[in-house]
């Protein structure tokens, strides 16, 4: 089982600006690596306003604060706890625009036990039903 099955990736967006990606590392069948499966990608608003617990958690992982950049080529890697819930948080603020509801959203996330962060990220991430699951998390934790 791999430690660290979650790969944060920076992605240059414009002259000035940044977002992320975050990918999953699937597992190998046949001996045959399989490229990671992209989640999720992020920037604009919802970026920005996570930024500062972006860095934190980036700091717990063991990465310094200064290693986020625009300029950052290497990926971030990230054990299962910490990458899913950052995916549950970047999945649920991915579209929206504004901003105290992406701060109620990013409080309500950040403050759930982890059982109820697997089970959400589970059907967010589930084919077919990931959009509907990801409409109905930020409606229960953020009525639009």
């Amino acid at each position: 089982m791999n430690a660290k099955p979650f790969l944060l990736r920076v992605i240059p967006r414009g002259k000035d600006d940044y977002g992320v990606a975050l990918y999953q590392k699937q597992l190998r069948q046949n001996n045959n690596p399989k490229s990671p499966r992209r989640l999720v990608q992020v920037w604009g608003a919802p970026f920005h306003a996570i930024i500062d617990y972006l860095i934190e958690t980036l700091k717990k992982a063991g990465y310094r604060a200064t290693d986020l950049s625009r300029s950052r080529k290497a990926p971030f890697e990230l054990d299962e706890e910490t990458g899913v819930r950052l995916g549950l948080l970047l999945l649920a603020l991915k579209p929206l625009s504004k901003i105290e509801r992406i701060e109620t959203i990013n409080s309500a996330i950040r403050s759930m036990p982890d059982e109820e962060v697997y089970y959400w990220f589970s059907k967010c991430t589930t084919a077919g039903a990931a959009r509907r699951s990801q409409k109905a998390l930020r409606i229960l934790l953020s009525p639009e």
